[in-house]
């Protein structure tokens, strides 16, 4: 070494500040969920009460962060406690791993209308596939305008008694199924690791797989990496996915409450939780994760089966408008160092809406643009790698329907065995490249 470069290092040892390097450790996802405006008509306040959220991790590290989301608030959000803790069961935490949660130092905290707040960092052991309770109390009354509403999970809200995040047993008055406020948890990792986002609609997002198991197939892919250990085992996987959402369109507009009768009303009470297109959200829910560097773009199949049914047949659209979207957030994504991984649309013959009344999604223009889409996913080259969902669960003697073992009921929707064989289906050997 250059004396002088050794008269360097010696001074910055002497001053006690620490060597860095592009070898430290850095924050990924262990768990996220899209923030969703409030379905309309359905805004409930919480006041004076505590919340305990149940997240199921999918990669572990030994600090830990939150993001609380006050995104379509247009009143702040008053945060009076927090805490953080893995879950013993149900409701209950292990009390040794208990941590009171900072907001810049504060132990409470105020979120403006349309923002989002990070804890500060936590000391605590984050097993990977474990589950975690995170505590918020609301000192002052909160409106829900903000939450995740397909959780598919049990979570927990106290009565009006004060605050109870740092209570082992939790006193539980109700129970919800949906995320208020919280949007991710973040591990600090070491430099190999990495976070996968999954970005997609209802497929992604879990509906039909069973509450409380964790067998969305993000979820199973996290297990698959877990299993496979080494690098693999430092890869985050966030569900980025949001139940009637689409690539190009949001559901938020007044011109698409015209729907045919009764669908057309059931999209107006729906339609903000629906959310904005993917290409609307694609910076916040992907791009601004920490950690990515994988995105599974798996949206489109609303774009479709929307049109004619929720609203009208005039928003139709066409497979080159669905392959210009993901053109477009293949583009943003690569200007990130993001490798961008499509998804073929699996099948939807005989979907149905609540109702076999509602048989309206499938038609032979859908399956033709579902087909046209699916063959440039494969053989379009513009993807960094391709999983094949389609192949995964249609049925071999009638492929343009889910295969019946894999079907949740609705024929649009998988099971858990569904979503086992989707993420099955995806080769390992695309995340291997960071």
């Amino acid at each position: 070494m250059h004396p002088l470069r050794n008269c360097a290092l010696a001074f910055f040892l002497l001053l006690g500040f620490p060597l860095r390097n592009a070898a430290q450790n850095h924050w990924i996802g262990t768990w996220a969920a899209a923030p969703q405006a409030a379905i309309k008509g359905r805004v409930q306040t919480f006041h004076n009460q505590t919340l305990r959220l149940i997240v199921h991790t999918s990669v572990g590290g030994k600090k830990v962060r939150i993001k609380i989301a006050n995104t379509f608030g247009d009143q702040p959000l008053h945060i009076g406690a927090a805490h953080i803790a893995r879950r013993a069961s149900e409701a209950d935490i292990d009390p040794a791993s208990d941590r009171a949660l900072k907001f810049h130092g504060h132990s409470s905290i105020t979120i403006p209308p349309r923002s989002m707040m990070i804890s500060d960092p936590a000391d605590l052991d984050v097993p990977a596939l474990s589950d975690l309770a995170i505590s918020l109390f609301f000192s002052e009354a909160a409106a829900l305008t903000t939450s995740h509403v397909l959780a598919k999970q049990t979570n927990y809200v106290s009565a009006e008694t004060g605050d109870a995040t740092a209570q082992v047993k939790f006193p539980v008055a109700k129970t919800i199924t949906f995320w208020p406020f919280l949007t991710g948890v973040d591990v600090e990792a070491s430099p190999h690791s990495a976070s996968i986002v999954a970005f997609g609609s209802s497929l992604t997002d879990g509906d039909g797989s069973t509450k409380d198991t964790n067998r969305r197939w993000p979820d199973v892919l996290a297990e698959l990496l877990q299993k496979a250990g080494g690098e693999a085992a430092e890869l985050g996987v966030l569900n980025e996915g949001i139940i009637g959402n689409r690539l190009l369109s949001d559901t938020e507009s007044p011109r698409q409450t015209g729907g045919p009768p009764p669908l057309g009303a059931v999209l107006e009470e729906l339609g903000p939780a629906l959310g904005q297109s993917g290409v609307a959200r694609f910076d916040r829910d992907v791009l601004a994760q920490a950690g990515v560097k994988y995105v599974i773009l798996a949206l489109g199949v609303n774009d479709m089966l929307f049109p004619g049914s929720f609203i009208p047949q005039t928003e139709s659209v066409t497979a080159q408008e669905l392959i210009a979207g993901n053109r477009q957030l293949i583009a943003r994504a690569h200007k990130k160092g993001i490798r961008v991984i499509g998804t073929t649309i699996p099948p939807f013959e005989h979907a149905l809406f609540r109702d076999p009344f509602y048989d309206r999604f499938y038609s032979p223009e859908n399956e033709k643009i579902r087909q046209d889409v699916n063959t440039w996913i494969r053989t379009g080259g513009e993807f960094d790698g391709v999983i094949d969902f389609d192949e995964a669960v249609r049925d071999p003697d009638h492929p343009t329907q889910i295969l019946p073992a894999y079907d949740s009921g609705d024929h649009l929707h998988v099971n858990n065995a569904g979503n086992v064989a989707q993420a099955n289906a995806i080769p390992l050997s695309l995340f291997h490249s960071r």
